[in-house]
């Protein structure tokens, strides 16, 4: 299988996050995890005389085991269970289940609790699973564990892994320390991408099948806005986490670019610059001190402005380009201009409202990161030509448009489209009616935007910015209805970023 088929340890959990948002509980891809284990294991050996030790850790690897076990046991194996680790540290729901079902078959498995090096033994048996780790394996192997995949690799039996064998870095396939060899892995959805570097560790290696569907791959969910979350380490630095030039704003649109930058802030960004002319850079400076002015000309950008703009486009993370910004003229060739000078710096872009509209007038393949994010209007005046009606149709469309530019496209609408030209996302149901007040675009240009100048992937930010943007609507009209404001949903901004999962309360169907 070629490197396309690949999934990264962090893409997985964000694929099963989005599988429990839309309907398919950690219970039900446990339970089918365990069972493909057990299937494999019949297909290579008779149940007859056969003795099975199965070692458990008290993670979600450990509940694919126990689900392995008694499904063997079920079939007349001679099932052992190993838990490595105290029961008191079993926390996930799932494993709690399976552990408490695995209680009542005191005449059919043998159960050892290992809460300690000492109680690891010999094993000797004709099968021994590894379930002690999988994916969550975090620095070099801690007794009881280093004591149990030592005793693992001694046993002179069949030896299989369940998704990754514990000690093997998932994503790059390092080991540090101790690592069990397994003689066949048995991975589930996609191949773990470590396992492709880690022959000697991994032995055969079977993909099993868990019982996601194809849209899961291509549907936005809490998963997304966790793939984008980085941890703040203590001793960060101001503009450590990005800053953000927002380009926008005239003598009518004062309001666009601020809720951007307020946006951006709330996504996590250090610095938001807020580049408007002058009358409106003094408004929104008197409105909030939360971000930096830059004062351009008296009543809309022109060429002249460049002078002023060039040195900060040079020393931002990313540019949003086009809220509230107007289509003069002089406006028009300054986007131009402004295009020019952040290919040369290679910062990465967003283009929305009117500068999506002027760039129409010099639309080529941007040589930088690029996200643009027009409604339908929009991109027809963008691409010069309507959207089909047809879904799969618009989605080609949007797909060979992604390609011609060189960048993302983010489709708005009652069905929101993402795609760079070769991957493709959605987004169904998160959206609500009150979402239709002015503003609400311009708050997602700052999120996304916000997520470019953390280094974000232009395709992950867009993704992550759609579920972020209309998550948080949902919250608000849980709590006041349609009667929202932009600014209200920039508030939630942080509960959706800290815990996305927690939309799956208030999620419309």
């Amino acid at each position: 299988m070629g490197s396309d088929y690949t999934i990264s340890s962090n893409e997985m959990k964000a694929l099963e996050m989005n599988a429990e948002y839309f309907g398919i509980s950690p219970l039900q891809m446990m339970e089918n995890a365990g069972n493909a284990v057990a299937r494999e294991i019949v297909k290579r050996f008779t149940s007859e005389n056969t003795r099975v030790t199965v070692l458990v850790g008290t993670g979600g690897n450990g509940g694919d085991g126990l689900v392995a076990a008694r499904h063997l046991s079920a079939l007349g194996y001679v099932v052992k269970i190993i838990l490595v680790g105290r029961e008191s540290n079993i926390v996930l729901e799932s494993v709690k289940k399976n552990w408490e079902a695995i209680q009542f078959m005191v005449e059919s498995v043998e159960i050892l609790r290992a809460y300690d090096s000492t109680l690891i033994s010999k094993i000797d048996c004709e099968i021994a699973v590894d379930a002690l780790l999988g994916t969550g394996i975090k620095g070099s192997l801690k007794p009881p564990m280093l004591q149990a995949v030592q005793a693992f690799n001694e046993a002179q039996c069949f030896k299989v892994a369940v998704d990754v064998p514990s000690g093997l870095h998932p994503d790059t396939g390092n080991v540090v320390g101790e690592c069990v060899i397994a003689d066949l892995t048995i991975t589930f959805h996609r191949i773990k991408t470590g396992l492709l570097k880690a022959k000697k560790y991994v032995g055969d290696l079977i993909v099993a099948d868990i019982g996601l569907p194809r849209e899961i791959e291509t549907r936005v969910g809490p998963g997304d806005a966790f793939l984008i979350n980085k941890p703040r380490l203590r001793e960060s630095h101001k503009g450590d986490h990005g800053r953000l030039l927002i380009i926008g704003g005239n003598e009518i649109y004062s309001g666009a670019p601020m809720l951007s930058a307020l946006a951006a802030l709330r996504v996590g960004v250090d610095l938001a610059y807020v580049a408007t002319p002058r009358q409106t850079a003094h408004d929104i400076a008197s409105i909030s001190p939360n971000f930096i002015t830059i004062k351009l000309g008296d009543e809309h950008l022109t060429p002249a402005d460049m002078i002023t703009l060039e040195p900060f486009i040079k020393k931002v993370d990313a540019v949003v380009l086009g809220p509230g910004l107007g289509l003069h003229g002089e406006t028009i060739e300054a986007v131009k201009k402004i295009v020019e000078v952040i290919e040369k710096v290679k910062v990465p872009l967003l283009l929305d409202a009117d500068g999506l509209k002027a760039f129409s007038e010099c639309k080529h393949r941007v040589d930088t990161p690029l996200v643009l994010t027009p409604h339908a209007g929009e991109y027809k005046i963008l691409m010069g030509e309507s959207l089909p009606e047809d879904y799969r149709k618009r989605v080609k469309a949007i797909v060979r448009a992604a390609r011609e530019v060189n960048g993302v496209i983010l489709l708005k609408g009652p069905i929101d489209i993402i795609t760079d030209g070769k991957r493709v996302k959605v987004n169904e149901i998160i959206h609500n009616p009150g979402m239709t007040v002015g503003g609400t675009g311009d708050v997602l240009s700052g999120i996304v935007g916000g997520l470019l100048s953390q280094g974000i992937d232009a395709f992950r930010a867009s993704t992550a910015g759609v579920f972020i943007n209309g998550a948080a609507g949902d919250f608000v009209a849980q709590e006041k209805g349609y009667h929202m404001l932009p600014t209200d949903i920039i508030e939630w901004i942080p509960k959706v970023m800290d815990e996305p999962m927690s939309h799956i309360t208030v999620r419309r169907f």
